[in-house]
């Protein structure tokens, strides 16, 4: 089967309305809400906080596997999930601004969880056009063509994860420490937040290895700590640490179950175009009280965060009425939105194994192959 034929089976990109999509226009319209308001970031951030720290010691004073140990467990977990999606704002702001919430978020959060900023600052090639759905980026996988096994796959790595973080902090991070050749490989191979287990990252200055040496240093003695409080303590199992696994893997899961609604996953090879990119993008801006569940600080409006990368969690809301308000229905901003989550994740599973049965097909004849390529190029120029 040609590479054609198998982008025939994408969804409409719809440009018909590409005049009418002015990124200046789109902007202007929004210009007065790209300011962070700190207030907000703090408040939002020490709430949940108090309430998550409280509910997860809650679930080890509650009777074992009770509704009401339940309950804490999943409050506790998803407080802590929207905390831990503050790392998505901390990249993204604009370089020496709120230098205190990020100092305390790393001392409270990304310390503690195992995520301390530097292994996310690669994010930043998401949002290169360049890059994007590209090898050089570390958050696209081609789900479209990979089949399901890759979401099977991608959701299995959530029970990992945690073992491999500890692993990564408590035993690869003095080895750096002793050789510069394996703290480079580390560094490459082991010290990134993507979804792409193939990415190699590039080296960075002297300047940011000097902040990620202190950030994973206080990760190990983090690790270290525990491991000795555990073996002190005592205790089998140790509460503590099987309930922070549960609590990893509740976290990581369902920031799996977003990222594979967060794009349609379009790209298999080469330089996607901006307004690609961007229908390659989904909002979820229905259910916003049960969205922001599964979907926190802002990350449900994913193709207006593509859009303008730069904006604050707390303005999305607002910039998406007012897009939607004032853009020509039936824009390629219109076209980003999804219905819900069920629908989203339906459509890329639907989509995967219509692309797994014209894999399995036999192959056609030299004629029909010639046939069926000139009828996809003639889709894909109408399309255009």
């Amino acid at each position: 089967m040609s590479d054609t034929s198998d982008k025939s089976l994408q969804a409409p990109l719809h440009c018909n309305k590409t005049d009418d999509f002015s990124m200046a226009e789109a902007r202007k319209s929004i210009g007065d809400l790209f300011q962070p308001k700190p207030w907000i970031y703090w408040t939002d951030f020490l709430l949940s906080f108090s309430v998550g720290l409280v509910c997860f010691r809650m679930v080890r004073q509650s009777e074992l596997f009770s509704w009401q140990q339940a309950l804490f467990f999943v409050i506790s977990s998803a407080l802590f999930y929207r905390l831990a999606m503050f790392i998505h704002e901390l990249v993204h702001l604009r370089t020496g601004t709120m230098t205190a919430f990020r100092v305390t978020w790393n001392l409270l959060v990304g310390i503690p969880f195992l995520m301390p900023s530097f292994v996310y600052y690669t994010h930043l090639d998401h949002h290169r056009r360049k890059h994007y759905g590209t090898d050089m980026d570390g958050e696209y996988l081609p789900i479209e063509y990979e089949g399901r096994w890759q979401i099977f796959a991608f959701l299995a790595s959530s029970f990992v994860v945690p073992f491999l973080a500890v692993f990564r902090f408590l035993v690869l991070t003095p080895l750096t420490w002793i050789s510069p050749r394996f703290r480079d490989w580390a560094f490459q191979h082991a010290s990134s937040m993507v979804i792409d287990p193939k990415y190699i990252r590039p080296l960075p200055t002297k300047q940011a290895m000097r902040l990620i040496r202190l950030q994973e240093g206080l990760c190990f003695l983090w690790c270290l700590g525990v491991l000795i409080g555990a073996l002190t303590v005592g205790g089998y199992p140790y509460p503590f640490l099987v309930q922070a696994y549960c609590t990893g893997v509740f976290i990581l899961t369902l920031n799996a179950l977003r990222t594979l609604v967060a794009h349609r996953w379009h790209n298999h090879e080469g330089e996607m175009t901006f307004l690609e990119q961007l229908l390659d993008s989904v909002n979820f801006p229905g259910n916003k009280w049960v969205t922001q569940i599964w979907a926190p600080i802002g990350t449900r409006f994913h193709a207006l965060h593509h859009m303008f990368p730069s904006l604050p969690y707390h303005a999305m809301p607002e910039a998406h009425r007012r897009l939607i308000e004032q853009l020509p229905e039936g824009s390629p901003y219109h076209q980003t939105n999804e219905t819900s989550f069920t629908h989203a994740f339906l459509d890329l599973w639907q989509r995967c194994g219509r692309l797994m049965n014209r894999k399995s097909e036999p192959a056609k004849q030299p004629e029909s192959r010639q046939v069926e390529t000139t009828t996809s190029h003639n889709e894909m120029a109408k399309s255009a």
